[in-house]
């Protein structure tokens, strides 16, 4: 289940594109969604001087005639307090929250407690990933038993690719067992994307990688069926219906390691077993499955070093984890003939609630080709080309010194597994954690997606609207629909803020360091509910992985593994003159700042070209980042149950 932060409920959902802003300069326009927002509650912290409540909802306020500009002074504490801070005792909080959208309601039930967090972490419950692990090892005798049919059937899901993939390449070994057809399938299922958060240009990457894995399939006369199932329920039988009506008996696929997908695996399993089916899925979209890595008091890790670590060390161990799986087998030439008619087929369109305009998909074609064959040009490219620099360049937004390869690996166009070991073979030395430094860096920062799976398998409610520090839920977030819509537009008037939202706008993707600064940013100084920012990211990012997002998110709000406590907080400034020293990078994504000289790109209302900015139509700051850096401390203080004093 992949609760990411909601902005709002859904009702009455009508898309529509917003115009670009009025700065006197035109970018690429970005999705919102048209709705009816639900009453909002009386404001909880208003001053009786403050009358009642009157501000908009977050549409409205980010409609274009909503353009309130910052007043010309920093706004103090008082100022800058939104009138919806809940509070944490109040009844109507969870309202608060469902309103704002932090619960999915049509898919998800209200917030976990604390409690039930707490019996987690003290095993009085079993976790997704071990009711899973139980219903294959008692299934294990029965399914073993069960001859090969008429075909075997593998399941797509973010692993499209025909190489280095485990479950498939089972599934065309047993296949070839007996000498039948191997059948893939795909199930478009609109009501997962909505409830999953996914991007619409990650949608229609997805469909056009299809088309590639189609095509290469097709050529091992292999065919794969797509099929949109509008009920997302309705997913698994569905599967079943067309196993048998292939004939098939086993199906095999790759294990996706969000709670709802354990839970129909698991279930899946048993339910398979009794219509005479083997269920079989392997992990494959991690190197190291969850539960292989363990502290000397038996416990999971919830601190990357010494995770990773114990991570290097196991490989080293175990070298043959990061061995290749070959590719599938042609198929019996007979199959073009059985299955003439999925060869036939083709790939749906973009399902209604997540289409884009013919202009978003041009633009994105371009950007982002699609399929494993360009996810392995990309990461050769980065081999041969940048990955000597990566260490010290990683973090210079406009260096272009990554791999750009995260939209691969969140689509599984590209195996984790086959990036680190073709890091590792042009290395100067075998082990990971040796050799070329950035080489060596890199692959520790691919590990970080590893490790955040483990932390959502062995801790599942992060992925239930709860951080992983769950004791941070009573921390009052703010829910100022104004600042929020500020932070979305990309006009705070922080220019790396901004840059990085612009970039987001347009292609789909932002720098990871430019993630963790607008984060921080939203989390810290807006102090807005960090759920809001996590689901805006996942919404609009081509490359939103869940796991990888909550906890980037985490780090930021200080409520994830990070032992970093929450007195943590990025100044923008000091980011920007550190990680853009010449300010190429605000340039480019802010154009009207692009005649700007010297360190006044940074603030230029602070440096002397403010005149300038205002008549480029770039803001003022909205906040000052001081006072909220101690309205922030003060926060988590009271939340957590310290004094300010």
């Amino acid at each position: 289940m992949r609760i990411a932060a909601q902005l709002y409920r859904r009702t009455n959902l009508t898309c529509f594109k917003k115009p670009a802003l009025s700065f006197g300069i035109t970018f690429a326009p970005w999705r919102y969604y048209s709705y009816t927002m639900p009453p909002k509650r009386k404001a909880t912290s208003q001053t009786p001087s403050e009358g009642p409540a009157t501000k908009k909802s977050t549409f409205e306020a980010l409609q274009p005639s909503v353009k309130t500009e910052p007043k010309t002074e920093p706004e103090s504490e008082t100022k800058i307090k939104s009138e919806n801070a809940p509070d944490y005792e109040d009844p109507n909080r969870e309202r608060l929250e469902e309103e704002y959208g932090v619960i999915q309601r049509d898919f998800y039930p209200a917030e976990m407690s604390n409690e039930r967090c707490a019996q987690y972490n003290a095993n009085e419950i079993p976790r997704p990933i071990e009711v899973l692990t139980q219903a294959v090892q008692k299934t294990a005798f029965a399914r073993k038993k069960i001859e090969v049919g008429d075909a075997v059937v593998h399941w797509f899901k973010r692993d499209l690719r025909t190489k280095d993939n485990r479950a498939l390449h089972l599934a065309s070994e047993k296949a070839k067992s007996k000498g039948v057809p191997l059948i893939c399938l795909f199930i478009v299922s609109p009501q997962d994307y909505q409830a999953h958060l996914t991007a619409a240009v990650r949608v229609d990457f997805e469909l056009r990688t299809l088309q590639v894995l189609k095509d290469d399939l097709a050529a091992k006369d292999i065919p794969l069926h797509v099929e949109t199932v509008e009920v997302r329920k309705k997913a698994p039988g569905r599967i079943i219906e067309l196993c048998q009506s292939w004939g098939a008996k086993h199906i095999f696929c790759n294990i996706e390691y969000e709670v709802d997908e354990l839970r129909r695996e698991a279930k899946m399993t048993n339910t398979c077993l009794e219509k005479g089916i083997d269920f079989h899925a392997v992990h494959d979209d991690v190197v190291v499955p969850p539960g292989n890595l363990t502290t000397g008091q038996g416990k999971q890790y919830s601190v990357y070093t010494p995770w990773y670590k114990a991570w290097v060390r196991h490989l080293h161990e175990n070298p043959t984890m990061l061995d290749e799986f070959a590719a599938p087998e042609q198929n019996p030439v007979s199959a073009r003939e059985m299955y003439a008619d999925i060869f036939k087929t083709t790939i749906p369109p973009a399902p209604e609630n997540k289409k884009l305009s013919d202009e978003e998909r041009e633009r994105f074609k371009s950007l982002w080709p699609p399929g494993e064959h360009e996810a392995l040009d990309r990461l050769n490219k980065f081999l041969e080309k940048k990955i000597n620099k990566y260490k010290d360049a990683r973090n210079i937004p406009s260096a272009n010194s990554t791999g750009v390869i995260s939209v691969h690996l969140s689509t599984g166009t590209l195996a984790a597994r086959t990036a680190i070991r073709s890091a590792r073979n042009v290395n100067t030395s075998d082990k990971l954690d040796a050799g070329n430094e950035g080489i060596k860096t890199w692959i520790s920062e691919v590990a970080w997606r590893d490790f955040y799976k483990h932390v959502l398998a062995h801790w599942p409610y992060v992925c239930m609207s709860k951080p992983f520090k769950y004791e941070y839920t009573k921390v009052r977030w703010e829910y100022n629909d104004e600042h929020f819509a500020r932070w979305c537009e990309g006009r705070t008037g922080f220019p790396i803020v901004d840059a990085a939202v612009r970039q987001m706008h347009s292609m789909a993707y932002m720098h990871n360091r430019c993630r963790m600064i607008v984060a921080s940013f939203l989390a810290k100084d807006l102090l807005l509910d960090w759920r809001m920012g996590e689901r805006y990211f996942m919404e609009h990012l081509i490359d939103g992985d869940f796991a990888s997002n909550n906890g980037g998110w985490g780090f930021s709000a200080s409520t994830g593994v990070d032992p970093q406590p929450y007195f943590r907080i990025f100044n923008p400034l000091l980011q920007s003159e550190k990680f853009d020293e010449q300010g190429d990078y605000i340039r480019k994504w802010l154009p009207e700042l692009k005649d700007i000289k010297g360190k006044a790109i940074h603030d230029p209302y602070g440096r002397g070209a403010g005149k300038q900015a205002e008549k480029a139509g770039y803001p003022k700051p909205m906040v000052d980042h001081k006072v909220c850096r101690d309205r922030c401390l003060a926060r988590y203080k009271e939340g957590l149950g310290r004094t300010t004093a």
